[in-house]
């Protein structure tokens, strides 16, 4: 019963305690902005989706709950809102008010609160909750040619307005902590590197489920899977030439499976996806319930993104025992270990290569899946969310 009351509790705002009843009472009490759940988005919807289902799970005495009036039980889908069409406009309209109302909401709302964990969509922090924040990826900063000139003011904004001030940020690599040392000469000791986890359904998920999972996609051949929002940054030029310089018997023995919704840049890479040519399937957007089988079906995952802050598809990957090759920069050599080809991703000849090695020898293919399933075994959500409530406590002293 007790779990039941806390459980919803959770799902109201922090006001009606001060800080000191607060500690007394109920452990410590955490507002988290969840607004990416209201937006199309694919890595920090994910991220932001499981980790706060596993902070709640591991909140012991502590408390969470979810800005703007978000509860955990919402579909997760990542081209739709979890709230639904009404949902999200009145929550929407909370959102941007709190960051242009003359009224300060956000005191309102985490009234009581010991913390507030920001997303990079608050424009205002409150001023009484202990401000905390995540760091997912400095690309912005590095490569701003590959991203629009909105997210890139935005992305700017958000080192004056949430990294600075901020308590704790929680970086999701070394690689990402060690750039934002660099580039916004931050206090060292308040970035707490936690990695991000991987869903058990990629653990249990196995080949034979995959090949089922494929043919439901008209996937009949043995195939080399991508997976990721089609942007510049994923390098999915690259990818396509080196497919079409691999010799014609392994391009009609093997598709090249392409897995995620189109984001924005250059229209030649969509056409060439859905021309087809050459063995490559451009399946669009793939729901969340059908990835872990249809990775897990792959011969070879490959991810030859030219930025990642994690790389969670490649977690993903390994997690379900399939071969990986990525890039040999920011965070995917620290993902993968030894348990992954890495290559240079602005070199077709690279990259073709490592397709080519994992495509003709099985036994490669079957020693870098045990060994990235194995691998990935130090990227659950359960220790995420663990690690997290100690930076929580940490900080509400």
């Amino acid at each position: 019963m007790q779990r039941d009351r806390d459980t919803d509790a959770s799902n109201t705002h922090c006001g009606g305690l001060n800080g000191d009843s607060v500690h007394r009472m109920s452990g410590i009490r955490v507002a988290i902005d969840a607004s990416p759940l209201l937006f199309r988005s694919a890595g920090v919807k994910t991220y932001v989706h499981h980790w706060t289902q596993s902070l709640r799970d591991q909140a012991g005495a502590n408390h969470v709950t979810l800005f703007p009036m978000l509860d955990f039980g919402g579909r997760f889908d990542h081209e739709r809102s979890v709230a639904g069409a009404v949902g999200t406009i009145s929550r929407l309209a909370l959102l941007y008010g709190a960051g242009l109302a003359p009224i300060p909401l956000l005191d309102w709302f985490t009234s009581g609160c010991d913390i507030f964990h920001a997303s990079h969509l608050i424009q205002t922090a409150p001023r009484k909750a202990r401000l905390t924040t995540t760091l997912y990826d400095m690309t912005c900063w590095l490569m701003p040619e590959n991203h629009s000139p909105a997210n890139v003011k935005s992305s700017l904004r958000v080192a004056d307005t949430l990294y600075r001030p901020a308590a704790a940020i929680i970086a999701i690599s070394e690689s990402a902590r060690t750039d934002a040392l660099r580039l916004l000469n931050l206090a060292p000791e308040k970035i707490h590197v936690i990695y991000p986890g991987v869903a058990a359904e990629y653990f249990r998920a196995t080949h034979e489920n995959g090949k089922q999972a494929a043919l439901r996609y008209g996937i009949s051949k043995p195939y080399a899977l991508y997976v990721g929002t089609v942007e510049p940054r994923k390098n999915l030029k690259t990818l396509l030439d080196a497919w079409e310089g691999l010799p014609a018997d392994a391009r009609g023995a093997y598709d090249l499976v392409v897995a995620g919704a189109w984001g924005w840049g250059d229209d030649a890479i969509l056409r060439r996806l859905k021309a087809g040519d050459g063995g490559v399937r451009y399946l669009g957007y793939v729901a969340e319930a059908d990835l872990p089988a249809l990775t897990a079906g792959a011969e070879v995952f490959v991810y030859p993104s030219l930025y990642e802050g994690f790389g969670l598809p490649l977690a993903q990957a390994m997690a379900a025992g399939v071969a990986s090759i990525t890039a040999n920069v920011s965070s995917m050599p620290e993902v993968a270990g030894e348990a992954a080809l890495l290559v240079d991703p602005r070199s077709p000849a690279e990259l073709q290569a490592a397709l080519r090695q994992l495509l003709e020898s099985e036994s490669l293919r079957c020693d870098l899946g045990e060994r990235g399933r194995k691998r990935a075994q130090r990227f659950t959500w359960e220790d995420c969310a663990r690690q997290s409530w100690g930076v929580f406590e940490q900080v509400a002293g």
